[in-house]
């Protein structure tokens, strides 16, 4: 039996993708054909899923014409969506990938700046379709005018009710991310980063597998999340939690894009944990899938043989 799964997308975009020749400033770049993707964290998170043999239901966050593009979208990749106004316009983000040198470059456009009372009504939303067990993600950027401690609210209301037994993954970013690290204790049960957000917020590098555990008991200890992952890139994942020190590094793959690796290993890792596996399982789950996504092209997530082939090769350690 796999328990639900609820993603949270609040500032969602429609991802564009091309390849161009070389990158070049004040000419013209004469580019391929976009490939386009509904995008934002918990979107990917979703998408990914599905692509892993797993369903979720999405909590997204839609407004305008590209709003419904997103939403026409994700029906056609069989997710089924729970739909908010957004305000304004769903922005847009662009993915150029340069074939001369093989670099790739990523432009993120904002979004609409939400006010008191749509962020209230979002709030009142999001209770009424939490589940009552299983899992809530809330994965991506947030939109402009959100609070830095909108997670920790979303989380202090789960554990209001006496009903609710269900758990909150956060994968965020920036003052947000900050916030969680270095403000008052949050309700909040996994909280993801990755290794140069961890070396931000501790101030100096984290060169061991060790080390990053160390970092991490740092920020349960302050009550910033019972659990914590931090991603080391091609050296995997590192998940602490009570009573537990756990890295999981996956075999070496080539690397096409790094587009949703991030949103493909949150994708393996609470699917795997909703299906019943252990912590350390689960986190190997969450590594294959990162490194399938990291072998497919442009904003292509992660495919289900690669993430199963790699699961065999990882190597896992307590630390």
């Amino acid at each position: 039996m796999t328990t639900p799964i609820l993603t949270v997308t609040l500032n969602p975009a429609l991802d564009l993708a091309t390849h161009v020749g070389d990158v070049i400033p004040g000419h013209k770049l004469r580019c391929t054909a976009p490939r386009l993707d509904p995008g934002g964290g918990g979107i990917n998170v979703s998408r990914a899923i599905r692509r892993l043999g797993g369903s979720s239901l999405c909590f997204v966050a839609l407004a305008g014409g590209t709003g419904a593009q997103v939403a026409e979208f994700l029906h056609g990749e069989g997710i089924t969506i729970v739909t908010f106004p957004g305000p304004g316009e769903t922005r847009q983000s662009l993915t150029v990938n340069e074939d001369k040198t093989g670099l790739q470059y990523r432009f993120m456009l904002p979004g609409t700046p939400w006010d008191a009372s749509r962020i209230e009504a979002a709030e009142r939303a999001l209770s009424d379709a939490a589940p009552l067990t299983g899992t809530i993600v809330i994965s991506g950027s947030q939109p402009p005018g959100l609070p830095i401690d909108f997670a920790a609210r979303l989380a202090a209301d789960l554990d209001a009710r006496s009903d609710s037994k269900a758990r909150l993954v956060t994968d965020t970013s920036g003052a947000s991310l900050a916030h969680i690290a270095n403000g008052p204790p949050t309700g909040i049960d996994l909280l993801r980063m990755d290794q140069e957000e961890a070396e931000e917020l501790t101030g100096h590098k984290l060169i061991t597998a060790g080390q990053t555990a160390d970092f991490a008991e740092g920020l349960i200890a302050r009550g910033s999340a019972r659990r914590v992952i931090v991603a080391r890139g091609a050296d995997g994942s590192v998940l602490v939690g009570p009573g537990l020190r756990v890295s999981v590094r996956p075999p070496k793959v080539e690397v096409r894009s790094k587009v949703g690796a991030g949103d493909s290993f949150v994708a393996g890792f609470v699917l795997a944990e909703a299906r019943g596996a252990s912590p350390a399982e689960a986190l190997a789950r969450g590594v294959s899938a990162a490194a399938a996504a990291v072998m497919t092209e442009g904003t292509e997530l992660c495919r289900r043989e690669d993430a199963e082939e790699i699961f065999r090769g990882c190597e896992t350690e307590f630390v």
